[in-house]
């Protein structure tokens, strides 16, 4: 079968790989019908290997060596492994991705994105983006009649805006300000958007992302390569900043812009991932006793189900996917195209085609 093998930094290769098998205790084989990528998928091509276990085996998925990329996709059951009675051949299905034990304390209190036994597919063990993919039943939930593949295919990063909007603790009628509306971002930004905030302010550098933020229901948008990003905020909310401010863009400055943009007794959440660690101004953060949270993945019996319920009932797939490319054009018109700035929207792939 054909698939999208990570070999280190700046090389993937579309090859023949051996098929995944029959599937075992607990798993499904999947003909994938659409992938994603992300950001992510793209630092781990230009910087990595961060996490792609190439040299070491992983102490959790045991996967060693090349890798499938690929952890955010759907498609159609094709065999069921012993065990697995809530799936049926021939079902369209979503993939949670991340992998969690079920017996350690976190899963037990329900947090099975911080399970100590965690790995994810596409990162840690080969993934999505392949004609066929073995997976964990237990993460996998029936896609809605009436929902496309496409959308389906968006419901892992959904999800992910999902938990972390929770995390954020964001109320009806606050006002919120989104730094980075990206992958991620979007999404978050469309989540928010539900909860219909006095102020939904979009923060980004790029016009066409900001374009769509006004489509997906921001009220107001400032560009960061253009605008005091600071002083925009304050002016836009009477000069006391933002109750709640996400930061979505994983850029170097966003955190300290962040917390300086909340107002006091305000809220900060951090979603992006910063590439080190980064120099913050805590001192004032305490003067202004700012609440400041982090958001890691998704809890896939939580928030897939949940992500793929809104997917099937508006227009969000439409505003936010760039395009759908084959697998072999996976390196230039996906990876390097989002990292040259050339892709405003997901980008999905069709394996099959």
């Amino acid at each position: 079968m054909k698939a999208a093998r990570y070999y280190g930094r700046g090389d993937v290769r579309i090859e023949e790989v051996p098929e995944p098998g029959a599937p075992g205790e607990g798993e499904v084989l999947l003909q994938v019908l659409r992938a994603g990528i992300c950001g992510t998928d793209v630092a781990e091509f230009l910087h990595g290997p961060h996490f792609a276990p190439l040299q070491e085996r992983h102490p959790f998925s045991g996967h060693q060596g090349p890798l499938i990329l690929g952890h955010e996709f759907m498609g159609r059951v094709v065999a069921l492994g012993p065990g697995v009675v809530e799936l049926a051949v021939g079902q369209r299905v979503a993939v949670g991705a991340g992998m969690w034990c079920g017996v350690c304390r976190w899963c037990q209190a329900g947090r099975t994105n911080l399970c100590a036994r965690y790995y994810t597919l596409g990162l840690q063990a080969d993934g999505g983006l392949a004609e066929l993919a073995r997976v964990p039943a237990r993460m996998c939930y029936p896609v809605p009649e009436g929902c496309s593949d496409e959308a389906a295919a968006l419901a892992q990063p959904l999800a992910i805006a999902l938990h972390a909007l929770r995390r954020s603790r964001a109320q009806r009628g606050q006002t919120i300000a989104l730094i980075g509306v990206g992958g991620i971002g979007a999404f978050l930004l469309a989540a928010a958007r539900a909860l219909e905030p006095a102020l939904l302010i979009a923060v980004d550098v790029d016009a066409r992302r900001l374009e769509r933020a006004a489509v997906l229901g921001a009220s107001h948008l400032v560009q960061a390569s253009s605008e005091d990003v600071l002083q925009a905020l304050r002016q836009l909310t009477d000069g006391e900043g933002p109750e709640l401010v996400i930061e979505a863009s994983g850029a170097a400055s966003a955190p300290a812009l962040a917390l300086a943009a909340a107002q006091r007794g305000g809220r900060v959440l951090l979603v992006g991932l910063q590439a080190e660690p980064r120099a913050l101004d805590l001192h004032a953060a305490v003067v202004r006793e700012i609440e400041l949270l982090t958001t890691n993945a998704h809890v896939c019996p939580v928030d897939l189900p949940e992500a793929l319920v809104l997917l099937s009932r508006g227009e969000l797939a439409k505003q936010v996917i760039d395009r759908v490319i084959p697998l072999e054009r996976l390196v230039p018109d996906g990876l390097l195209a989002l990292a040259e700035g050339q892709a405003h929207g997901k980008i999905l792939l069709d394996p099959q085609s």
